[in-house]
């Protein structure tokens, strides 16, 4: 590698942490927070859109999605963003992050609002273009994953780059958060604004006509946010990091970066610009044998840690209705009208966002560049486990009514331990120890990899936890291996979560350049504090 082109990323690496980097945490963050609000709020409405369009006359239930109807709403944007991440890794290596970002985030913004109208009167219809929507917009959140965690990996210093990089992926609970309190509000007004009476004393009219508005006026609210920050997105110029190392042109990145992070940087010679012979060595592919040397055993970390976690973190919504109804949170649903259902789901997933979800998203950006990647997510499996394990083994006692609270503290402390680790540094790691020319592409697949993983739990498990005995299935579901056993393979992952872990290299208070070995080409790595820069602030 060109010293020269060292000697500017040194710089970036030591830059005093300043207004720019916060501002690119709430454009990154925000793309984040508009994916967990469009993943996450379909599960708010789900119940609603039984009601409308699988009621049946003279059943003394309301009316449910069929089990292969709403394993393709939940599930069809899951698909299109482990295909979205999958490309878009790919794409943001070879045009470069800047170009690629506003792609995906157009495409949220345009499916948001589409699958909220979901055109069509017949039951078919509206179920077909929903899905059909939805899996764009999860193509378009794909994409969001490994560029945001690219861009935000590449703009930081080494000394705060994972509190950074942390902080976006944070931005994960506040949509959700959000996407409860979304629901609560426009339920609440149209609860007060259409009265209606429970199923069970009216089945007809407990389903008021404008209760069609509340599923797509929740969905559509998605694409606001994302509209917000377009304008600036686009403002953001191309990373320092892929202009220097990429494209080649070291010249150009130390403009860049003395533009936007406000800092002085002189001017590295034209030569910089001419790709030399020597400065090629050390571009291996992602299938080259020099990268499975280097890297191999790295991305199968990062792979496979992500797919153990996303199984046991998705799988978590298997007793958030027994739960909820346990503990008095959520009543039966022949006692409630349909918009009242939609309001007191939206009042318990917010309840637990706020308890359990948020707070350990943010012990994450608090801690981990003081205690580090690899402690934190050895940590968070290790408790994981443990929890899992303390719920499988005495199931029976946690049955009891007497025992729900304890269950329900067991519950929220796994979803903690799941945020404050390897929820958070799964995301981390990936991008911070590949080459940059490789960093967006590998961060994709490890994320990929990890959608698969929130494939098998969120609709394998949702099988596999069937009651043993046909007849206490669910509505349309065979019998499976019950919560109890469905729990001990929950812990399985876990556990393997952890050896897996011990694989992922410790990146706390390195450079990307140290940890992707892109310094090893000129034998060493440009010291940080070469004469030729001045890393001061200048006043804005």
């Amino acid at each position: 590698m060109a010293r020269d082109q060292l000697k500017v990323l040194s710089a970036l690496d030591v830059a005093t942490t300043q207004w720019y980097h916060f501002t690119a945490v709430v454009i990154a963050g925000m793309g984040f927070f508009t994916d967990a609000y469009d993943l996450f709020c379909i599960s708010l409405v789900t119940k609603l859109l039984g009601r409308i369009y699988y009621s049946e006359p003279g059943v003394a239930k309301p009316g449910t999605l069929p089990p292969h109807v709403s394993a393709a709403v939940n599930g069809v944007a899951f698909c299109g963003t482990l295909l979205g991440q999958l490309f878009f890794g790919w794409l943001g290596d070879k045009l470069g992050r800047k170009k690629v970002y506003g792609m995906t985030l157009a495409l949220m913004v345009i499916c948001s609002v589409a699958s909220g109208l979901s055109f069509g009167h017949s039951t078919k219809g509206v179920m077909a273009t929903l899905c059909f929507f939805r899996f764009w917009l999860g193509f378009g959140i794909g994409g969001d994953y490994p560029l945001s965690a690219t861009i935000m990996s590449e703009y930081a210093n080494k000394k705060t780059r994972g509190a950074f990089i942390a902080a976006v992926f944070a931005m994960q609970g506040f949509g959700i958060l959000s996407g409860g309190m979304v629901a609560i509000a426009v339920s609440a007004i149209f609860k007060h604004s259409f009265p209606a009476p429970p199923y069970a004393d009216n089945p007809s009219a407990s389903t008021v006509p404008e209760a069609d508005f509340v599923w797509r006026i929740i969905l559509m609210f998605g694409a606001l946010p994302a509209a917000l920050t377009y304008y600036w997105r686009m403002k953001m110029p191309e990373t320092a990091r892929y202009t220097a190392l990429v494209a080649k042109n070291a010249q150009q990145a130390a403009a860049d970066m003395s533009k936007v992070l406000q800092v002085k940087i002189e001017q590295v010679q034209e030569k910089a610009d001419r790709p030399r012979p020597e400065d090629r060595r050390g571009e291996f592919g992602l299938f080259s044998r020099e990268f499975a040397r280097r890297h191999g055993l790295h991305l199968l970390a990062t792979a496979t840690t992500w797919f153990l976690l996303d199984i046991a973190f998705y799988s978590q919504n298997l007793f958030q209705k027994d739960i909820f109804s346990a503990i008095g949170w959520i009543p039966k649903p022949a006692t409630m009208n349909a918009v009242e259902e939609v309001y007191r789901i939206a009042r318990a997933q917010t309840l637990i966002a706020l308890c359990g979800t948020v707070p350990g998203y943010w012990f994450t950006v608090a801690l981990i560049d003081r205690i580090g990647r690899f402690t934190i997510q050895i940590v968070g499996f290790f408790f994981m486990t443990v929890f899992m394990l303390a719920l499988a083994v005495p199931y029976r006692h946690w049955a009891e009514p007497s025992h729900h609270i304890g269950f329900v503290v067991m519950y929220g402390l796994t979803f903690f331990f799941a945020n404050f680790g390897p929820n958070s540094t799964t995301f981390i790691v990936p991008a911070e120890i590949f080459p940059a020319r490789l960093r967006s592409t590998c961060h994709g697949i490890s994320a990929a990899s990890g959608k698969l993983g929130a494939i098998v739990g969120s609709f394998g498990f949702l099988y596999a936890a069937q009651n043993q005995d046909k007849t206490k299935t669910d509505a349309g579901y065979p019998a499976g291996i019950g919560i109890r056993n469905s729990l001990f393979v929950l812990t399985a992952c876990n556990f393997l979560g952890l050896l897996f872990s011990f694989l992922v290299p410790e990146s706390k208070g390195k450079s990307l350049e140290e940890m992707s070995g892109e310094n090893q080409d000129d034998g060493e790595q440009a010291p940080a504090s070469d004469p030729h820069f001045n890393n001061r602030m200048i006043p804005v």
